[in-house]
Parts: C-alpha cells; structure tokens; sequence
C-alpha cells in the first residue's frame, strides 16, 4: 500500500477566508489538534504576512513534535527569510515556495517572460535551500498554464532540490477528468519526476475541489493539501475529513491506498477550528455537519434501526461522533418514536402509544424538530392520564390591551359537546372559568405554573397546576406550542382526576 501524505493548510490558507483569522494562542492550539489528528505537514502561516503570523509559525513550529511544519513565502528574499527564521525551531521544518505560471499571470501580475519567471524561481529555491532542506514548490494556476512551460518549470525545480512539487487548481477552474489528464501528464513528460513527491492544492469554485483531489490521487498525486472544514480562500480549499473518509469508506477504489490520519479525531478537529475561526459549519456539511448522520424520514430510520448500513456509509464513531441521530419531525415514523421513548425510559402499551404517536405527528406538524423534552412531556402526560371524562373539542380566544378576554371553549361526553363562556382578568383565567361553566364543577386553582420546556421561538410550553374541589386535591399538566392550549389541557387534566375519585 502507498501512502497519501496530509498537507493541512487550515491555518494559512484556511485562515486566508474572509472574517477567519486567529491568534497566535488559537493557531497553535488548534495545530496541537492537527498533529493529534494524524497530519503528516501543517502548513502553520505565511510569516511575511504580519508579526502576528511570524509569531504564530515561530511558536507553532516549537510545540509540534511529530508533523513537519510548513510555512508559506513568494519567491522574494524577504519572504523566505522570514519563513526560514519562523520555522528554524521545528523538528521537521518545510519551506512552501509559490510562483505563478500561467499566461494570464505572467501578462497582468508580473508583466514578465517566462525566461525570467523560471530564473526567479531557480534564485528562490536556491536560497530557500540554505534555510531548509525541505522545499516543496508551487506553479501557482498550474492548471491553467500551458503544459510545455509547466513541465519546464517543474523539472526545473526539482533539479534545484525542491522534493515536493505542488499542483494547484488554484481558482478551482477544473474538473476531475482533466487533473487525472494533467498529472498523468506530468509524470509522462517530466523527465526527474520520480526524484519528486507530487502534491495536489484544489480549490472549491466549482464545488469539485474533493472530486479533483481524489481524481489526482488515482493519477500518482500522493501528497493532497486539504483544510478543515474545506474553509479558504472564496468557496473554500478541499475538505481534510472528506477526502480522508471517501479514501476509507471506497476501499474498492482507493484500497492500494491508506494515511495516518486517526479519523476519530475529526470531528473534534471540526468543532475547534469552528470556534477558533468563528464559522459555523453548515448542518448539510458531509462528514461533519450537524445532519450528515441524522435521519427525519420515517422510511429511512425504520431502515437504519434494523440495520445501519441501509442508509449510512460510515459509522459515525469512526470521525469521532458518538452515534447517528434519529430526528423527529413529521416525517418520522411510529418505530423511531417508540425507539425514542424507549431510550427516554418510557414503555407505553399499544393505545397509549397511537395516543402519544398522534399527538407528537400534531406537534410535528407545528414544529421544525421535536427534541426530547417534548417527548418526555408527551408520554408523561399519556402515563398520568386517566379515562378522560371531558375532553378538548376546541377553545377560541378574544384578548387585548383594550379588550376585556372572553373564551368560548368546546368540551365533549360520552359523544355529546358542551359550549361555555366567560370573560376573566385574563385569556387563560377566561378559559378556566369557560370550562367551569361547562363541568359545572367548583374548583379552587391552588398552584398554577407555566414554563417553556424545549428550545427556539416555537419552543413546547408546559403548563402545571393543581385544583382543589372540597377535599379532593388533584393535579394535571399539559403541553402545546400555544401556552393557552396548554393551560387549558392542564385544568381539564386535573378536573378529570377529580371526576374519576
């Protein structure tokens, strides 16, 4: 098996996206995180760029034992003296020199003739190479250079030491048919090309920058420069953990090939670059996003209870996530809500059960995502139910600033439905006044509590209160999205406890 050797660029071009800078304190403790992740090479800042990023590189290339650290320079003098000085404490330093090669760059960046961009390029690694051993050169929009002039500037560099030649797509122009094409080229038309490791640098314009990394690893790439989270510079640079896991789940295409990547730490690897940089990772993000291992369609999680591989491709505990999410939402079926209650320590027989289903489908229906709390209320209340005498036809409310509450409230038994109404000090205190028109019951509110129980704007309100009817005391509690509703569950939960005793 050969080796795909990891170049994490999280912290110097991940870094490079807008609004994603970190300290010096935050770089180097989320490179502590890389090199636990298994990084072969973290490329640590660009130490021209600023002290901050000097600084950042000189403390990082002093804490990092096991990975080589990297630091980014142009072909300028400044540029690599400074990278050399940042990193002249790390056990395995790396210098990373970049030049641009294509047409486009040479006519309006440079206004220079290839002959003299190969002379500044050959001056550079030269001078790179007294600083450290370990060059790895950059054609800067290799894929958009003519293959001629990129396959002189490369056997170029490697004759002048450089050991790593590093092919961007660095406006992530292309597609993964035409990097195959490119690397098999070069190692066709290069002739000093295996005195080199070839390294692939894609960017994710056109949201290929995973499927081209992948494609030039197939080609004879075996190094791939890869960030956390794919964040950088625009649509951000190749995503590290999907490039990792596609290789580790397609054994059958990438089974020649293997990294030392410890996959468990992926996902703690996401969640601190996340926070250090401030950007959130999107739910819909693959390997790592909130969603990438949560199921809502009732087909899918009755298929995953059964039998995970059905619908997912990895175990969740292998990139450091404990296990896969079932959520419910109204598209969730009855196995997964009985599956929940279970874990929730809730065993409801069959009838309490479709009356616990049904009423999460009408909370479903009102809300995005129905959290634990919620279910926990809705089986409570089926567990502390008895036969209801008067249920919840319907209730209707008037209330304002300028208008005194009146509630008409619609109750049924044994068939038969009973309309009352009052005015109260308050929408609720209407309610409950309503209903005792309608029971014909003389009641004392004793204790009276409302809370909302889940999170968000739509969160589940949980109402509580206990009655007081002569010398029978009795308790009752309801839940809806609307503290009304819930209010009014509540008082016809306690008067059915008082009916029954």
């Amino acid at each position: 098996m050969e080796k795909i050797i990891i170049f994490d660029t999280t912290l110097r071009d991940g870094e490079q996206a807008p609004g994603a800078s970190m300290n010096s304190f935050q770089k180097t403790e989320v490179a502590i995180q890389l090199e636990k992740l298994g990084v072969d090479i973290i490329e640590a800042g660009f130490p021209v760029a600023s002290p901050g990023d000097f600084t950042a590189v000189s403390a990082i290339a002093k804490n990092i034992k096991r990975s080589a650290v990297c630091a980014l320079a142009r072909c300028i003098y400044k540029d690599i003296e400074r990278a050399g000085t940042a990193i002249k404490r790390a056990r395995h330093p790396r210098i990373h020199l970049f030049l641009a090669t294509s047409k486009i760059h040479l006519k309006y960046k440079f206004k220079k003739a290839e002959d003299e961009i190969v002379s500044i390029a050959r001056d550079s690694i030269r001078k790179a190479g007294k600083f450290c051993p370990d060059i790895e050169f950059s054609p800067e929009d290799a894929t958009r250079t003519e293959k001629d002039f990129l396959f002189r500037m490369v056997e170029m560099a490697i004759n002048e030491g450089a050991r790593t030649i590093n092919i961007p797509d660095t406006v992530g122009y292309s597609y993964p048919q035409e990097i195959f094409s490119l690397i098999t080229d070069i190692k066709d038309n290069v002739p000093n090309i295996n005195k080199a490791v070839i390294a692939i640098h894609c960017h994710n314009d056109l949201g290929l920058a995973t499927a081209n990394s992948l494609s030039a690893i197939l080609a004879g790439a075996r190094q791939v420069h890869c960030t956390i989270n794919g964040i950088g510079e625009r649509a951000g640079n190749a995503s590290l953990e999907e490039i990792v896991m596609a290789m580790k789940t397609r054994k059958d295409v990438f089974g020649n090939f293997y990294t030392d990547i410890r996959t468990k730490e992926i996902y703690p690897a996401s969640r601190l670059v996340s926070k250090a940089t401030g950007f959130v990772v999107p739910p819909n993000k693959a390997i790592v996003g909130k969603n990438a291992f949560a199921h809502e369609s009732g087909i899918h999680q009755d298929a995953i209870l059964k039998k995970r591989i059905t619908y997912e491709i990895m175990d969740p505990c292998d990139v450091g996530i404990s296990e896969s999410s079932l959520i419910l939402g109204k598209h969730s079926g009855r196995h997964a809500f009985r599956q929940r209650l279970k874990m929730l320590g809730f065993h409801l027989d069959e009838d309490r059960l479709n009356k616990a289903f049904l009423r999460f489908k009408e909370l479903a229906d009102k809300k995005k995502e129905i959290f634990d709390d919620d279910l926990r209320i809705i089986a409570e209340d089926e567990i502390r139910v008895v036969k209801p005498v008067w249920q919840l036809v319907s209730f209707q409310v008037n209330a304002g600033t300028q208008v005194k509450p009146q509630a008409r409230v619609a109750l049924k038994k044994k068939m038969k439905t009973f309309i009352g109404e009052s005015s109260g000090d308050g929408p609720v205190d209407a309610c409950f006044k309503a209903i005792d028109k309608v029971t014909g019951f003389k009641v004392k509110l004793e204790d009276f509590r409302l809370e909302a129980v889940t999170s968000g704007k739509d969160a589940l309100g949980h109402a509580s209160l206990r009655l007081k009817s002569k010398d029978i005391t009795a308790s009752g509690h309801g839940s809806s999205t609307d503290i009304i509703e819930a209010s009014v569950r509540a008082y016809i939960s306690a008067l059915n406890k008082i009916e029954s005793l």
